[in-house]
């Protein structure tokens, strides 16, 4: 070997580059290894380590990739930039090419939610107003096709880039998930879980377009307005409740209300009359099997019957329902002129709405039914 080769071959291993990326940070997704005018020597080493891919592109379009391990980058390591180039028997150095080394990791605890709320259906509440927040996980699957759709020149491409793309496909799929769940409105917020992996199905396939993974996908809270909440809580406890006991209840609590409005000593017995009948209803509730007894009477002694209660009529006035009112106010209204004798009424046992004037308990009403004198002797 003469002495020219020597030096060749000397400086051919002493200037030898070496292409490799350490990654000091923890949010760099993809980063473009910098060479003065993207030169590579002939077998330069390249080093690609755990959690690391190295992409080569020519003239902006993908040549080879290379996972995990080290290379001596030449015609037999390169086989599609040799193609593309027309190496059939070797390439002389330097050449050029831009390498992009792309971090597989998986990215943890990644923050999603919606910046303004969604509206949804509901067939009981109509229309209402959510909002959502939660995180997930993901990692890049296909490195040649991502550096490709999403990266394209940049330099340093980080995790908040990638995280600004992916936060808007993730809330336009998952408002469009849970629109077609159709659940009723309470139960989004618990069942978070079932929600979250179908989210995670159906945005799947929109991550994997452009070579991503979405590997976890949680939804931590759906909330909705306070006043909304109520409702629902107050709609529950209804669903609950034997509805005729609660009408029962409540009628008795306002007509010891009305009582103790009258005043004066004949309120005040009224009301302890109403509170004993009370008494006396709940008890029946309670254990409708028991005799009632008296107050005060021995426990042979017959129940007597229960109080009578005042008929109570509803009116109408400009067209509006009015009432309920006892045939005493009935009386003053259509003294007063604020209801005539064509005013349709009501109470509890009829069948329709009929006239004032066609209602016989009412008709005294009208002044037809004064008795002639008396014959004299």
């Amino acid at each position: 070997m003469g002495l020219f080769d020597e030096i060749k071959k000397k400086l051919s291993h002493e200037f030898i580059d070496i292409v490799e990326w350490l990654d000091n940070t923890n949010d760099t997704i993809v980063h473009r290894f910098e060479r003065y005018q993207n030169e590579i020597k002939n077998n330069a080493k390249l080093i690609v380590r755990e959690g690391q891919v190295a992409v080569f592109i020519n003239e902006g379009t993908l040549a080879d990739v290379f996972s995990p391990g080290t290379y001596d980058l030449n015609t037999q390591n390169l086989p599609v930039l040799t193609t593309l180039k027309g190496w059939k028997y070797g390439f002389n150095s330097p050449f050029k090419a831009e390498v992009y080394f792309v971090n597989t990791t998986l990215f943890t605890d990644e923050k999603w939610g919606t910046k303004n709320p969604f509206i949804l259906s509901d067939e009981r509440f109509g229309l209402v107003e959510l909002r959502a927040f939660g995180t997930y996980s993901f990692r890049i699957s296909d490195p040649g096709k991502f550096v490709v759709d999403v990266v394209g020149t940049d330099g340093n491409f980080t995790n908040y880039e990638v995280n600004e793309h992916l936060k808007s496909l993730i809330v336009t799929r998952f408002t469009d998930t849970v629109g077609e769940a159709n659940l009723p409105i309470e139960l989004y917020a618990a069942n978070t879980t079932e929600l979250s992996e179908t989210c995670q199905e159906v945005m799947q396939p929109e991550f994997g377009r452009v070579g991503i993974e979405l590997e976890k996908f949680y939804i931590e809270n759906v909330s909705m307005p306070e006043e909304l909440k109520k409702e629902i809580f107050e709609y529950s406890r209804l669903d609950k409740l034997d509805m005729t006991k609660l009408a029962q209840f409540k009628a008795a609590k306002a007509m010891e209300a009305a009582a103790k409005n009258e005043g004066g000593t004949a309120g005040a017995g009224m009301g302890m009359g109403m509170g004993f009948v009370l008494a006396q209803q709940m008890g029946g509730m309670m254990n409708p099997q028991a005799p009632q007894q008296a107050f005060g009477a021995p426990q042979h002694t017959a129940t007597p019957p229960p109080m009578p209660t005042q008929v109570m009529y509803h009116y109408a006035s400009n067209g509006q329902q009015m009432g309920p009112v006892s045939i005493d106010k009935l009386r003053e209204l259509f003294a007063s002129r604020t209801i005539n004798k064509e005013a349709l009424v009501w109470k509890q046992g009829m069948q329709n709405w009929m006239a004032l004037k066609d209602v016989e308990e009412l008709k005294s009403f009208l002044g037809g039914n004064t008795p002639p004198p008396l014959p004299t002797v």
